[in-house]
């Protein structure tokens, strides 16, 4: 039997170089180390210059060369820029870029890199719950200047009768502000939880509800982890205006499925993405909004499935996005107790 030769696949010039630059990329740990902190959510150079302890120059210089490769993605948010692990490339390297990173993601993160993580992300949450112990009587004003609840309101309660099953007796709204969806949600549902790690504005839906009589609601003070904690799960969830407001977008979406029933609902009315970055200051926003595209990637890291959507544009230049995100399977090792019960 005669032996065959085993050829290497054609590759054209450009395609090969960008192979090895690709290659090159991940070739160091630093950068590596980069790429994987960058799969969940996205940070500022500032931040990662906290996180990994180098100055900027050498940090902007290996995010330059990420970029460069396809691996990373900037986004400005006014002032700022941002860095997030790249979506899916419509390219011949798509598929080594998925399997490099699927494999780098199964290593855990150093545990110094972890904590300083989580001391930006307690930064960011406690400038956010700052501002809000702040302007919690102002909250209104503020909100009217990006997007009053009266201009999308109708639309979200439209698509929560869309989505809403005959079984489906409590909800649950993370970030009540003051409490205008509570008076939809209270009159379709047995039970009505409210959660918010805002005392102060927590305070304001409480007193939204009982000038409204609605008396089939709990409040409960925490966060998205304090449900949890809690056992708290319910077959539909609503986020009214409030992810642009977290310290970790992707892991309140994952928390969030959490919360959430199999087969249930979760609503989402957020801002598109935009370019506004007095919204920072005047309104306490942590982002500018974010794209569509964003969103459902978030969700489908975390097992959920986008369904219906609407999309509204404002006059003052900024466009609503209200989604519907479900979730179709039990997570392995979940044990929560139903709020049905």
């Amino acid at each position: 039997m005669t032996a065959v030769a085993h050829r290497p696949p054609s590759a054209g010039g450009a395609e090969l170089t960008d192979l090895t630059a690709l290659c090159k990329a991940l070739g160091d740990p630093l950068r590596a180390q980069i790429l994987r902190v960058l799969a969940g959510d996205a940070y500022s150079v500032a931040e990662l210059c906290h996180v990994f302890g180098v100055r900027q120059p050498a940090l902007s210089h290996h995010l330059k060369l990420l970029v460069g490769t396809g691996l990373v993605t900037p986004r400005r948010e006014g002032t700022f820029v941002f860095y997030r692990r790249a979506p899916r490339f419509d390219d011949s390297l798509d598929g080594v870029r998925t399997l490099l990173c699927r494999n780098l993601d199964g290593y855990p993160l150093e545990p110094a890199i972890a904590q300083r993580l989580g001391e930006v992300e307690r930064d960011r949450a406690e400038r956010s719950l700052a501002f809000f112990h702040r302007h919690a009587a102002e909250f209104r004003e503020h909100q009217d200047l990006i997007a009053a609840y009266p201009q999308y309101g109708d639309t979200v309660v439209e698509l929560l009768d869309a989505v809403r099953r005959p079984q489906d007796r409590i909800a649950l709204e993370v970030g009540p502000g003051e409490g205008e969806l509570l008076a939809a949600l209270a009159p379709r549902f047995a039970r009505v939880v409210a959660l918010d790690n805002s005392e102060a504005m927590l305070a304001r839906a409480r007193d939204f509800a009982d000038a409204n009589q609605l008396a089939n609601l709990d409040f409960v003070l925490g966060d998205t982890a304090t449900g949890i904690a809690r056992g708290l799960r319910a077959p539909l969830v609503t986020l009214n205006m409030v992810l642009h407001h977290n310290a970790s977008p992707a892991r309140m979406l994952g928390d969030l499925a959490t919360l959430l029933e199999p087969g249930g609902s979760l609503l989402v009315t957020e801002l598109c993405a935009h370019h506004q970055d007095w919204a920072r200051t005047a309104c306490g926003d942590l982002w500018l909004g974010f794209e569509p595209e964003q969103l459902d990637e978030w969700a489908a890291a975390a097992g959920l499935a986008a369904g219906d959507g609407q999309f509204l544009a404002l006059r003052n230049g900024f466009r609503v996005q209200i989604r519907q995100f479900i979730r179709l399977a039990v997570a392995p090792g979940d044990t929560q107790t139903s709020l049905q019960h």
